[in-house]
């Protein structure tokens, strides 16, 4: 199947959940839980193994998946002359707005990822008429002709534009930049028709299937950029940008290519750099930033799947509620290898590096709190494709959460299955390995917070670990050492829908 194969409500995601990946402070402990019941051993024909493609030699000449779509971004060059570029400025949000995206943002309310960035309306470029009014055209000495509107957003973090398509003619190209027009983001027309094209097939509106969200670059300027050639005419170029997202949260570090959080997630968290055995797991996890249809922006987590031939197509789970409809995936963005250079270090790791493209989701299913797509571009190089099992897990297994709590660099959780659970209508309960849906977990060292959701959790079988399950949210924190969290369990959905990408042919 290429579309969305399972759709349950969002409104079903549940919780305990005095916080979205944990946080919350709730200082209720779990319930007992009932004395464990043997769980089968595990078997290799109930795992994928993970793969490390720089761990196969150089010469290996393994075809890749034809079936892995092609890179929907490439990176590109703006070249708008000063006076093509028509500047939007929009003053400093109130300060009662900051106020309460801070406050939201560090609550995470229950079933909620972490929120960072706000809508912001933009009159002077809300229709197509007004945008075309802006768009002042220079020729360019390629044989094409080009204009920009550089938008500044007072005290923003970042930015991301909601580019709204109507129409453009044959060989235009959108470009993206911030301050560095060298690191530009590039999009051609009909990459933009595909990405509407796969939003309306999910069920967006028109409007929303035709918005293409930018990514952001750091700091409060975002630049777009319209290439057309020398003999298209201008008013084919039927574009407008009602809005933007307007990130909100403050980074501890100077401005740059990622919306930099160093430091803000809590003390007993364990920084990932510090745990080299665990490095294999890391590799696989990247932060997600997203924008959903309403132009806030949020963080979440999630992690890099390999399928049984090993063939290197970007499959990504994380959580469904974080992310559950095609138009949210289109705006996805990942960072890789966001970690610290050094052991408890405050610096992040140089190789840091962002994939955007967004994603084609697959699956979403709030029974589980799973969703599950594919990457629009290949995946950086240095990634692992970790590893899934879907046997039985026993209570009291010890596992392992590498997540980014509230954004920040990579962390990692240490701890112990303690029971299953089925949960909704925002509570958990009880219940067995036959029917419960989610894994209740408590950690001995480290915790979670909202930013974690959609995290794997990573068990291990002998001297490899693999993905068991994501984040939905808990009880747990720095100040709630007892909390429990939930994880959605990936067996159930890899058994009933997800192994006809990650093992197709399996029984």
């Amino acid at each position: 199947m290429n579309a969305i194969t399972s759709w349950v409500p969002a409104t079903a995601a549940l919780l305990i959940l005095s916080a979205c990946g944990g946080g919350g402070g709730d200082s209720s402990t779990p319930a007992p839980a009932p004395a464990p019941a043997p769980a089968p051993a595990p078997s290799a024909s109930d795992r994928i193994e993970p793969y490390d493609p720089g761990a196969v030699a150089a010469a290996s000449t393994t075809a890749k998946d034809a079936a892995a779509p092609a890179a929907s971004t490439t990176a590109g060059q703006g070249i708008a002359p000063a006076p093509a570029v028509r500047r939007v400025a929009l003053g400093a949000l109130a300060q009662g707005v900051v106020n309460k995206t801070a406050a939201a943002a560090k609550a995470s309310a229950p079933g909620e990822p972490r929120q960072i960035g706000v809508a912001r309306s933009v009159a002077d470029t809300a229709t197509v008429a007004a945008t075309q009014a802006l768009l002042r055209w220079s020729p360019t000495d390629r044989g094409t002709q080009v204009a920009a509107l550089a938008f500044d957003s007072a005290g923003a973090y970042g930015v991301r534009l909601g580019v709204l398509v109507r129409s453009l003619p044959q060989g235009a190209v959108l470009r993206f930049y911030g301050a560095d027009a060298s690191a530009a983001v590039q999009i051609s027309a009909q990459e933009l028709a595909a990405v509407a094209a796969r939003n309306a097939q999910g069920g967006a509106d028109a409007d929303t299937a035709r918005t293409y969200w930018s990514p952001d670059f750091g700091g409060t300027t975002a630049t777009v950029e319209v290439e057309i050639p020398a003999t298209a005419p201008a008013a084919a170029v039927q574009i407008a940008l009602p809005r933007l997202s307007h990130f909100t949260i403050a980074p501890d570090a100077v401005e740059g290519a990622f919306t930099t959080k160093v430091g803000e997630s809590g003390s007993c968290n364990i920084d990932a750099t510090c745990r080299p055995e665990f490095n294999s797991e890391g590799r696989s996890v990247a932060r997600m930033i997203f924008v959903r249809d309403d132009g806030k922006a949020y963080l979440c987590t999630g992690t890099l799947l390999n399928d049984a031939r090993s063939s290197t197509t970007p499959y990504f789970l994380s959580a469904n509620h974080c992310l559950s409809s095609q138009s949210v995936a289109s705006t996805l963005t990942t960072d890789w290898f966001y970690r610290s250079s050094a052991c408890n270090g405050s610096n992040v790791n140089p190789g840091a590096t962002r994939l955007t493209g967004g994603a084609t989701l697959l699956y979403a299913a709030a029974t589980t709190d799973t969703a599950f797509m594919r990457l629009n571009n290949p995946a950086p190089a240095g990634v692992v494709y970790a590893g899934s099992y879907f046997g039985g897990v026993a209570v009291q297994s010890p596992v392992l959460g590498v997540h980014h709590p509230a954004g920040d660099l990579q962390k990692i959780s240490e701890g112990t299955v303690q029971r299953y659970s089925t949960c909704a209508d925002e509570t958990c309960q009880t219940s067995t390995s036959d029917n419960g849906t989610f894994l209740t977990t408590t950690w001995q060292q480290g915790t979670t917070e909202g930013g974690s959701s959609g995290s794997a959790l990573f068990l291990g079988i002998g001297s490899r670990r693999y993905v068991v399950g994501q984040l939905l949210g808990g009880s747990a924190s720095c100040q709630n050492r007892g909390g429990a969290d939930q994880y959605g369990r990936f067996d159930q959905p890899y058994r009933s829908t997800l192994r006809q990408w990650l093992n197709p042919g399996s029984q």
